[in-house]
């Protein structure tokens, strides 16, 4: 598939799915490289040194493929690693970050919460980067890592009750220890996926999106080609190409995945 001056779509997995049809829907005749890098899945568990390593190589390949700009689609290296990750570019890189600000607008409590994975929530980058967007409001980093494992795995679409069990029981345990939590952040592009259980769950309780910025920063870099998108994935003895394929026709995409490999250093 001849691609012509395509942009670059990426993450640890499925999450970034969602950032290609919002991509599409504003861009329909930009041409995309989507690519999901399930061999470096799951993100949450990498050391600052080990995801930068990670997202550079697959920053690489997206640039060996002639795409003409890149999102990091994905929150945990977008906060923690994106700027020597841009640095080492040589085209643009566009990240994805928690909407603390909007998040504490919208808060009647003044307390918000930012859901994300664990790398992130717990490092010294994100607590800097919600000091310096929560202006008066309060910021409860929570790790739900373990709700990015219902999207990666597919259970969302397979056992969508044991989900909502999962989902449910997690946003209960959450507000009996904030009780004052009115809007949570939905901060790693897999958690958007999970957006009806989640207002299933809560529906007292607004669940913002990261992806509104993205479109916003990539429109100077789209441009008119085909509106095609090649799907390219890696794999793992876990997360294998055939799962991730028969994902992918769950959510009704007429995408089909080819495997590549990234050389590691």
């Amino acid at each position: 598939m001849e691609l012509q001056r395509p942009v670059g779509i990426f993450d640890a997995g499925i999450g970034s799915y969602a950032i290609v049809e919002r991509v599409r829907a504003a861009f329909p005749a930009q041409d995309i490289v989507y690519f999901a890098d399930r061999a470096s899945f799951p993100y949450g568990a990498k050391t600052p040194q080990q995801l930068l390593a990670s997202v550079q190589r697959a920053t690489a390949y997206l640039q060996a493929q002639g795409c003409v700009a890149v999102v990091l689609a994905s929150n945990a290296p977008s906060v923690v690693v994106l700027e020597p990750l841009r640095a080492a570019a040589a085209v643009p890189v566009i990240g994805i970050f928690p909407p603390v600000a909007e998040a504490v607008r919208r808060s009647a409590s003044g307390q918000v919460a930012v859901l994300g994975v664990r790398s992130m929530v717990g490092s010294a980058a994100m607590q800097a980067y919600a000091d310096a967007h929560r202006g008066s409001g309060e910021v409860v980093l929570v790790n739900a890592s373990a709700l990015v494992d219902l999207v990666e795995n597919f259970a969302f679409v397979h056992r969508p009750q044991a989900t909502q069990a999962a989902v449910s029981g997690f946003i209960a345990e959450l507000r009996a220890a904030h009780p004052q939590l009115d809007v949570m952040t939905m901060s790693s592009t897999h958690l958007p996926w999970l957006k009806p259980f989640f207002e299933a769950a809560a529906p007292d309780v607004q669940f913002l999106d990261p992806a509104d910025d993205v479109l916003r920063q990539l429109a100077p870099h789209t441009s008119a080609g085909g509106g095609r998108t090649r799907c390219v994935a890696t794999a793992s003895a876990a997360l294998s190409l055939d799962d991730f394929n028969t994902a992918l026709r769950a959510l009704g995409t007429p995408l089909q995945a080819e495997l590549v490999e990234l050389a590691v250093d």
